[in-house]
């Protein structure tokens, strides 16, 4: 019963929109509300006041708080960036670099590149999502197709970067070296690269050629060849937006594209605009608290291990917990430190390498959080290009092909030396 209220927002928004034949009949605001109150409801044996503390606490996660200052931020740096032209001149400079026929494979590249240097999918997506909407402009491309590549391109660093939060949970929790994790991890994650690498370079074909490049103005891609730069190096996300948004507003202010209470009405809009992403991200992190204390998660883990024989079917148990979890959370690290010390003590049971463990962890999380329209990362981009995340959804190829991989290296009995 305490997994209802999951099952009650995916039938209400995923089922309503596939009957309805549109996604935005449905808000996910909304659909979020609806289960909310009904998880809330579900919490027996404690008056309402109690019920809306648990909801509360939830919401109010420390990790949800830190997402949504992003959000905060990436939304100011958005729209400072745009009405500054730092997109215009980036998306030139990406057209004059690249011809239109590799742009999905170069995006997808550069999305790979800059989400294993600075460890983070959501700031990879914050970077590029709005040069990639950008280039579909003036291609012609979908809107949808070029997103997502940049979605995809964002997992493919969450998953293997030594500073991302990911490994750096599934590591710690499953006692292994973070060189080891990366190995394995490599060979579920090239492989499903390469293939979605392929299939970019297919689809890429199809792009118009006949692009007229405008001049491009060097200084107005400084903003966010600053904030690429200063996040390869490490540097905090939330610092790199507030250099980013500083960035635009001293060079819109210098070269006359902004005066200063426009550049202050942009950054207000641009929060603005995260609005709703901040709601469902409250709500979800509230309704998911709830779904922990009624037993939801504590009950899918019992469950799944209840029955295992075998190396092989340890390993399922493992990518299926996390993918479960993942589901119920909405949030990849907080799933494998959810199910990291099972996964751990099952992997031992059953004789299975703590590292294949630690790279099992890593994958279906980021496979099971690229395929979440609630997820953050999705959100994220959905809201940075005014887009359904259902409509990036249907171009995710490498979160499908990552998740193809896992499932083949758990069939293929391979050890390790």
């Amino acid at each position: 019963m305490a997994l209802t209220p999951l099952l009650l927002f995916l039938g209400l928004y995923l089922v309503t929109s596939l009957v309805m034949g549109d996604f935005y009949k449905m808000p996910i605001a909304v659909a979020f509300v609806v289960a909310s109150v009904y998880a809330t409801m579900l919490l027996r044996g404690r008056s309402v006041q109690e019920r809306v503390e648990v909801f509360s606490r939830g919401a109010a996660d420390q990790n949800i708080l830190q997402m949504i200052w992003i959000f905060i931020l990436a939304g100011a740096f958005a729209g400072s960036a745009e009405a500054m032209g730092a997109i215009d001149a980036t998306v030139n400079l990406t057209l004059r670099l690249l011809p239109a026929e590799y742009l999905t494979a170069g995006l997808f590249l550069a999305a790979c590149f800059v989400s294993i240097s600075v460890g983070t999918s959501v700031g990879t997506i914050v970077a590029l999502t709005p040069v990639a909407s950008g280039l579909a402009t003036q291609t012609g491309m979908s809107d949808a197709l070029l997103v997502a590549t940049v979605v995809g391109g964002s997992f493919f660093g969450d998953n293997l970067s030594f500073i991302s939060d990911t490994t750096i949970a599934a590591t710690r929790t499953q006692g292994v070296n973070l060189r080891d994790k990366f190995r394995f991890n490599l060979r579920i994650a090239a492989p499903a690269a390469l293939l979605t690498l392929v299939i970019y370079l297919a689809t890429g074909a199809q792009a118009e050629s006949a692009v007229v490049v405008e001049t491009v103005e060097w200084v107005k891609v400084v903003p966010y060849l600053l904030v690429l730069v200063t996040a390869l190096i490490g540097v905090n996300v939330m610092l790199v937006l507030l250099l980013g948004i500083v960035a635009t507003g001293a060079i819109g202010l210098l070269s006359g594209s902004l005066d200063l209470f426009g550049w202050c009405g942009e950054l207000g809009k641009g929060m603005v605009g995260m609005g709703e992403l901040i709601i469902v991200t409250m709500l979800a992190g509230g309704m998911l608290e709830t779904i922990r204390c009624g037993g939801g998660i504590d009950y899918i883990i019992s469950r799944l291990t209840r029955r295992l024989h075998g190396a092989r079917a340890a390993q399922g148990a493992i990518a299926g917990l996390v993918c479960l979890a993942n589901c119920c959370t909405a949030n990849n690290t907080i799933a494998i430190l959810t199910v990291g010390p099972l996964a751990a003590e099952i992997a031992d049971r059953f004789g299975v390498d703590r590292r294949k463990s630690a790279s099992l962890l890593d994958s279906f999380s980021c496979f099971t959080q690229g395929l979440l329209p609630y997820g953050a990362q999705m959100l994220m981009a959905a809201g940075l290009a005014s887009l359904s995340p259902l409509e990036i959804m249907g171009y995710l190829y490498y979160p499908f092909a990552l998740g193809v991989c896992a499932v083949i290296s758990i069939l293929i009995k391979k050890r390790a030396k």
